[in-house]
């Protein structure tokens, strides 16, 4: 793990107990990850820390410039945050994002330390088990890919990045090298409604079990009445229960990702808002350390599909990082966090 620009300390609290700091990681990823976006070598992340003095608490979050973030704008929400603040206060001083999750993250850790109890106690959950997640295969040629599935083949989940007009290649590649995997895909806003209509019968050929954002979020009313033999999940339609209203209609499952929540807090709430529609419920990630997928995996419990696969796409990793195995993805121990 590289160090960006090291800490900094906030000059707020002072004199009433509690300290914030804020640091810039990177983290090297162990190939090159492309989406229909782009492409990256590297996970650039923030690292919120809160002290009381005797205990502190720290959370992590991915600045995420589909949503207007930015390590520097990130960082500035984080530092015009009041003294004292409290995880209940957050959703009235911070949007729904990365600054709130890394901060909540910090909170939740915190209590948990001063606490002795673990966050899923804190919560009132039951204690949590491992979850099968998937792993992410990256957007590339179909020859590629198909090198990609073979590799990963003994993995019981794999998703492939997607979101071109010319998909079918890489879907029969994907499947060819990994015949018995469960796959769902992610298109990353690239498809129209037509290209999803058309690759419907393909993907259900394919065994392909869900499809996540197919449409741009500003462009899915074309999904109301549409057909979906393959279930259709919301991501970057999807944020915090405020986003469910405009959701009715149009997917079948939504992505909860607690950069996009503004953490555990937002999360759980939105989990249950979900259920209680008749959602199913995906949790997943962006591209970013154990630390970031600590608080998912509590809300990951039970869901259809877990994605919380960013360690394994790095090149390294927090000290005492997430266990993986056959199992699945464990929830974590004291010394990462909660």
């Amino acid at each position: 793990m590289c160090h960006g620009a090291g800490y900094e300390y906030l000059k707020k609290g002072e004199g009433t107990g509690m300290r914030f700091e804020v640091s810039r990681d990177v983290f090297r990823l162990a190939q090159v990850f492309t989406i229909s976006r782009g492409s990256r070598t590297e996970a650039q992340v923030l690292t919120a820390r809160v002290s009381d003095g005797a205990h502190q608490g720290w959370g992590e979050c991915v600045p995420y410039a589909r949503y207007g973030e930015t390590l520097e704008s990130v960082t500035a929400q984080i530092e015009g945050l009041p003294e004292d603040v409290s995880r209940a206060a957050l959703a009235d001083l911070l949007p729904a994002g990365a600054a709130r999750f890394a901060v909540d993250a910090a909170l939740w850790d915190l209590e948990a330390k001063r606490t002795g109890r673990r966050a899923w106690q804190l919560a009132g959950l039951p204690e949590p088990k491992p979850e099968i997640t998937a792993y992410t295969l990256s957007l590339d040629t179909p020859e590629k890919m198909r090198a990609q599935a073979a590799q990963h083949a003994h993995r019981p989940l794999l998703k492939i990045k997607l979101g071109t007009p010319d998909d079918m290649p890489r879907l029969e590649a994907v499947r060819a090298g990994a015949p018995d995997a469960r796959i769902i895909v992610d298109a990353n806003e690239g498809w129209s409604a037509d290209v999803y209509t058309d690759l419907a019968p393909h993907l259900v050929r394919l065994g392909v079990q869900l499809v996540e954002q197919p449409l741009p979020a500003g462009e899915d009313e074309a999904l109301i009445g549409l057909e979906r033999p393959v279930p259709v999940c919301a991501d970057e339609s999807c944020h915090d229960r405020s986003s469910l209203a405009a959701l009715k209609g149009k997917y079948d499952v939504i992505n909860i990702k607690l950069d996009k929540t503004g953490g555990l807090t937002e999360a759980l709430a939105l989990r249950d808002a979900a259920l209680a529609e008749g959602y199913e419920i995906m949790v997943g990630c962006m591209v970013g350390s154990s630390l970031a997928m600590a608080p998912a995996t509590l809300v990951a419990q039970g869901a259809l599909i877990t994605d919380l696969d960013g360690p394994l796409l790095l090149a390294e990793d927090r000290p005492k990082p997430l266990v993986f195995d056959e199992a699945g993805v464990h929830p974590p121990e004291r010394d990462l966090w909660g």
